[in-house]
């Protein structure tokens, strides 16, 4: 398996996937990583681990064609045949979509589909789960489609909400859920 990753920001599930590769928990190679913020931490470290990478963005191709048709050329140049968001907040084209069908995959902070779709993420998502009183959350890694937040749930880690919980402490145990749940997912691909 050679995983391709796309990241906004500080791409924690490629790094964290990139360590159990180095350390014989997935049996796979990382190869690329692809962000749509140049400043992005997720684009720094993976520049510095060695991987392929690129600032890919509708600041340098605005034609949405043309951004999607870039985006896949650089995964295929990498080889890439499993592909993983890691905190990438944009829709993709519907080129990387059908080129990865079944292969691409996601991790939301909620139990999808609860909480999910447009302009559910990050800590709007576990506001959203406390003002609901829902009794539990966790994480769900899901296959991508055109949806958004829409594909297939692959798995799901269970946490539950605390009476007193705040955004941080409830985005703090389901953060230390995701690792293991991405990387089990990963291996059913295997």
């Amino acid at each position: 398996m050679i995983l391709g990753f796309l990241a906004s920001h500080g791409g924690s599930a490629a790094r964290f996937l990139t360590a159990a590769c180095q350390d014989g928990r997935l049996m796979a190679t990382p190869a690329a990583l692809a962000s749509n913020n140049s400043g992005s931490a997720a684009l720094a470290w993976a520049q510095e681990a060695g991987l392929r990478t690129a600032h890919l963005s509708a600041a340098r191709f605005p034609d949405p064609g043309e951004l999607d048709r870039a985006v896949l050329a650089f995964l295929q140049g990498a080889g890439v045949d499993t592909l993983v968001l890691s905190g990438y907040m944009k829709a993709l084209g519907p080129q990387v979509l059908g080129a990865y069908a079944g292969r691409l995959l996601n991790i939301h902070p909620s139990l999808l589909p609860r909480h999910g779709g447009r302009g559910m993420y990050g800590d709007r998502v576990h506001a959203a789960v406390l003002a609901s009183g829902d009794a539990e959350s966790g994480a769900s890694v899901h296959l991508v489609t055109a949806g958004i937040d829409e594909g297939p749930v692959l798995a799901h880690s269970r946490v539950p909400v605390l009476p007193g919980d705040t955004v941080d402490t409830l985005r703090a145990r389901v953060q230390a859920t995701e690792g293991e749940l991405l990387l089990g997912a990963l291996r059913e691909f295997q």
